[in-house]
């Protein structure tokens, strides 16, 4: 089979305020899994948008086996065989559909604008064709929002194949996967590159880049930086190459300065995934919450902020019961949540960095009759925007514009400027370059300096072990086993994460 080459030359697409890529040369093969890394805020999204035909107001050419061609729509793209599946699956699915209608959409929306009659029968037998090329059994006549995540992306890469196909793009398709479902993919990933098919895969987990790709492409503010086979680089480099200068010590040094105790939780449940948890958390104590992807971690941080309702259990902050029967609630009595998903619940995406710092915390800005104080909003935002180093063209831009690293910094700020007592991070590390997360890490190294009360929930066992004093493992929604970090190691809390007793 002949390789398509496909070539971006010159690419330069400018925003109000930000020049978001200059210049950029991208070549990808047919046949080959090719990784486009880089920082947040480096332009590779844009790249991809440009590519995909989400942008069309860039200079530059983009060229298929050295024929120049357009592409100002999606429907452009697609029709040269360019699929992509974005990080937000659930935007892309249609939850009433059936799996089968899902994976034929694009038949079936050029069938209806043709005033073609539709086969049904004919539509589910191809869908489950599809499906099985995939060698997957999910039922084509279940209903899409019933699906797992991972079912939805992987529908998603059914549908982009069901049509002819030369490249996929994958954003960050594994920051919601368990390790299973990792697997699954990146089975599929490679069933698609022997078929012939080649494949963009944006990410920044570096083990996945070096157990998938055949060559990577790194790009660093708007420009490309170096392009190189995978046997060429080891991950120290790439991530140098990343950042423009050597990475130091990922995680901050680890001060105890544990005090009195601040949030106790006694045999919390919520009647589903939190079984009987109990755990507390001292004054400048970082408290890891670890597990595996299900696990309950995500659900046990709503329990205790109050966005789920428990069926039993107490919760006290400095030896005060709480009533949590609202996130209002959490917040009065002082405890703050950055959720996993921050575009869903953990910023504004549509309102200014400004007005998503000062959120949380309006009364501080208001004047009478309610009236917003823009002038001290205005003065905080900027002072934050520094401090956290949010790259934004101004405090006036959108966070929906931002890129994810810094969306979770404004995510992080707003509860910085409420001053809580105690801060609950769940993945606060998910999408995030290693220059970010290292950021984010000092954060929160320093809200325990300042006596703040911190728990730290994840599946990353690494960050676990890197920035902890204690953890709790978290198995089948309740906590199995207490350790000292500092005396623990990730292959223990691997085998209490998995149901070692």
């Amino acid at each position: 089979m002949t390789a398509k080459k496909l070539e971006m030359n010159g690419i330069t697409i400018e925003f109000p305020g930000v020049k978001a890529l200059n210049g950029v040369d991208f070549t990808a093969e047919t046949g080959r899994i090719h990784a486009l890394i880089g920082a947040n805020g480096a332009g590779k999204s844009t790249l991809m948008k440009v590519l995909s035909g989400a942008y069309n107001h860039y200079t530059g050419d983009i060229s298929l086996d050295g024929e120049r061609v357009e592409i100002k729509t999606p429907a452009d793209a697609q029709r040269l065989g360019i699929q992509t599946v974005y990080q937000e699956v659930d935007t892309a699915i249609i939850p009433s559909l059936t799996v089968a209608e899902n994976i034929m959409l694009n038949q079936t929306v050029q069938s209806m604008e043709n005033r073609h009659w539709i086969n049904w029968k004919h539509l589910f037998r191809q869908a489950e064709e599809i499906l099985a090329g995939m060698n997957l059994t999910i039922p084509v006549k279940k209903l899409a929002g019933q699906l797992t995540l991972a079912e939805k992306q992987l529908v998603l890469i059914a549908r982009a194949i069901s049509s002819d196909c030369s490249f996929l793009i994958l954003d960050e398709p594994t920051a919601p996967l368990s390790q299973t479902e990792t697997s699954q993919l990146f089975r599929i990933a490679r069933d698609l590159k022997h078929k012939g098919v080649g494949i963009i895969f944006i990410s920044h987990r570096m083990p996945e880049i070096f157990e998938l790709c055949d060559e990577l492409t790194v790009m660093r503010n708007g420009e490309l930086v170096v392009k190189k086979t995978i046997p060429e680089v080891d991950s120290h480099q790439v991530i140098e190459y990343m950042l423009g200068r050597k990475l130091e010590d990922q995680f901050p040094e680890r001060v105890s300065t544990a005090g009195e105790t601040l949030l106790e939780a006694e045999e919390l449940s919520d009647g589903d995934k939190v079984r009987n948890a109990t755990l507390h958390v001292k004054a400048g104590e970082i408290v890891g919450i670890a597990g595996l992807v299900g696990a309950g971690k995500t659900e046990l941080c709503k329990v205790l902020f109050g966005a789920s309702p428990s069926t039993s259990g107490t919760v006290k902050l400095s030896g005060r019961s709480l009533k949590l029967t609202s996130p209002h609630a959490a917040v009065k009595s002082g405890l703050a949540l950055v959720p996993e998903e921050r575009r869903k619940e953990g910023v504004l995406v549509s309102e200014s960095v400004a007005s998503n710092l000062t959120a949380v915390n309006l009364k501080k800005f208001t004047k009478f009759w309610s009236f917003i104080d823009s002038r001290a909003e205005k003065t905080t935002a900027l002072k934050y925007i520094k401090a956290l180093g949010i790259k934004t063209s101004s405090e006036t831009a959108k966070v929906g514009n931002l890129s994810g690293g810094n969306q979770q910094k404004v995510a992080i700020g707003r509860w910085l400027i409420a001053d809580a007592d105690v801060y609950i991070f769940d993945e606060p590390t998910k999408g995030v370059d290693v220059g970010a997360k290292r950021d984010i890490f000092e954060l929160i190294a320093q809200l325990a300096k300042q006596g703040k009360g911190v728990i730290y929930a994840s599946s990353e066992l690494s960050e676990i072990i890197g920035i902890t004093n204690r953890v709790y493992v978290l198995y089948d929604g309740g906590p199995v086993k207490e350790l000292e970090t500092l005396a623990t190691t990730e292959e223990e809390l691997l085998f209490y994460s998995t149901g070692g007793r």
